[in-house]
């Protein structure tokens, strides 16, 4: 890509970036010659996919611009011939590319600073401006930043799905993980805890608390959260767990996987709070009949 500044565009110090739109090189086959065609980035129409029989709404950057140059070699001598085909555009030109996808490309260096830092934890919105930092000439906005992280994320997955890529780093980190199968090669539920975690509920074993979320990620899935109180008053992530639905087989299946984590039969839940949800609290008391059921409505604690 090429970035020009044309005619009275230039005075009014407006800007349009220009691409190379098709080119072709003379190898002394009859009727080739050298030539390269530059347009605007906003020429043509943005065209469907042949697979997609439905046209999706998306946004795009093309809106048939008539802006044109051509450029060939002389004849003879050193240099190009440019020639204008076009020199108007049907869109209102900017004065600044900032925030645009061209001067914020990212470039090698960078790409590896954002692998690491996101291997680092570093959270999304931190690394623009150490970015900026290291290059204050950067333009590079939050939206590269979201896709050079997926495509971090899936080069490390290879080939793997999802959920294969979660079964493996569990297997990494030597998590203890459940989980069940539907159809055979389909997994249903899912539950997991660290095994330093699962040490620590064995000793701080008085209080915990469960807590469920719908449809608030990407795979609509129940996500099923557990939290241990400490003696100094500090929470902790006990598990967590991926269900199919909420249906009473998924929740008892959770619970009796946060039951097995426990070494002493003696040493099990003293408290453990829920939310307001009729299917939890009946097998809370199922699962955990030697526990204490306490509800929690609108930051009020109930017991039930």
């Amino acid at each position: 890509m090429m970035m020009f500044c044309i005619g009275l565009d230039l005075l009014l110090m407006k800007l349009v970036v220009a691409v190379i739109m098709r080119s072709n090189i003379n190898t002394g086959i009859r009727g080739r010659t050298s030539f390269v065609l530059i347009g605007c980035e906003r020429s043509d129409q943005y065209s469907t996919k042949k697979k997609d029989l439905v046209r999706i709404v998306i946004g795009s950057r093309k809106c048939g611009c008539p802006f044109m140059l051509r450029e060939k070699p002389v004849i003879g001598g050193e240099g190009w011939m440019v020639k204008l085909m076009c020199g108007s555009h049907n869109h209102e030109l900017v004065k600044s590319l900032v925030g645009h996808s061209y001067v914020g490309r990212l470039t090698k260096d960078e790409k590896i600073v954002i692998s690491y830092m996101t291997k680092s934890m570093v959270k999304r919105r931190n690394i623009p401006f150490m970015l900026k930092e290291h290059n204050v000439n950067s333009y590079t906005i939050i939206k590269q930043v979201y896709n050079a992280r997926n495509l971090y994320r899936s080069s490390i997955r290879d080939n793997n799905t999802e959920m294969q890529q979660l079964m493996k780093l569990l297997e990494w980190d030597q998590y203890i993980h459940w989980h069940k199968l539907k159809n055979e090669d389909v997994v249903r539920d899912i539950f997991w805890s660290h095994p330093d975690v699962v040490k620590l509920s064995n000793v701080c074993n008085l209080v915990f608390l469960i807590d469920s979320t719908y449809k608030t990620n990407k795979y609509m899935l129940l996500l099923f959260d557990i939290v241990g109180v400490t003696s100094t008053e500090m929470t902790f992530s006990v598990a967590f767990a991926y269900l199919e639905g909420g249906r009473l087989n998924n929740v008892v299946w959770t619970l009796e996987q946060f039951r097995g984590i426990f070494i002493r039969r003696d040493a099990l839940p003293g408290v453990i709070i829920s939310e307001r949800d009729l299917t939890l609290m009946n097998v809370v008391k199922t699962v955990f009949p030697e526990s204490i059921p306490i509800c929690c409505v609108d930051f009020t604690l109930i017991k039930v």
